[in-house]
């Protein structure tokens, strides 16, 4: 059985989305036009607003739909610390961890040479200008905390921004990964144990 062109192109619009298959737009699809119309109109409208109005924070690249996002325009926030993330879902999950109180730069990415994403389509031009330029006098950027995904892809990242930034007087690092709170280290993967080895720190006993 097929469905009409239009639902047919319902459900495969529905397939740009991450993790949806011909299944899952189906259901998708059919609960849109059979159950709630109401939500899809809002679905809709929502959408086609976002889309043309929600663009790239002019300082840390983060989402918004204002020229400089609410993060950016906190006086609250440390300029003295940057937090270097790939992605806009990476800097919600720190801040809803809570305890960072820095700023942020959003790469939209990491390095990729086979897929041809080079430095400047993460914006790293912009970064060192950022942390180098006029921007850093002003705002006193003393540490840059990288923060990319300790995957092969955002470990090669990690390691260009550090090789870029290394002669520009800020202190580098990279957040701390390894062993879980609450795990047990027989279910802890080889590679994150030697990180946890290789990342060790002093005990702080009472």
């Amino acid at each position: 059985m097929s469905f009409s062109p239009l639902v047919d192109r319902l459900m495969e619009s529905l397939r740009v989305l991450p993790g949806v298959g011909p299944k899952t737009a189906q259901r998708m699809a059919m609960h849109l036009l059979e159950r709630d119309r109401d939500g899809g109109r809002r679905l809709a409208e929502v959408l086609g607003v976002a889309l043309e109005a929600v663009g790239y924070c002019r300082r840390c690249r983060t989402l918004t739909e204002e020229d400089v996002c609410a993060l950016c325009n906190s006086p609250r926030r440390d300029d003295s610390v940057l937090c270097v993330v790939e992605s806009p879902a990476d800097q919600l999950a720190i801040e809803e961890a809570g305890g960072y109180r820095g700023r942020y730069f959003v790469l939209h990415g990491h390095l990729s040479p086979l897929d041809g994403i080079g430095p400047e389509d993460i914006g790293l031009d912009q970064l060192e200008a950022l942390v180098s330029g006029s921007e850093a006098a002003e705002g006193g950027v003393e540490e840059v905390i990288l923060a990319t995904n300790p995957t092969v892809e955002g470990e090669a990242t990690a390691h260009y921004i550090a090789s870029l930034l290394a002669s520009r007087g800020v202190k580098l690092s990279r957040l701390a990964y390894g062993v879980p709170m609450g795990g047990e280290l027989e279910y802890v993967d080889g590679g994150t144990l030697s990180h946890a080895f290789n990342g060790r720190l002093p005990f702080q006993g009472d």
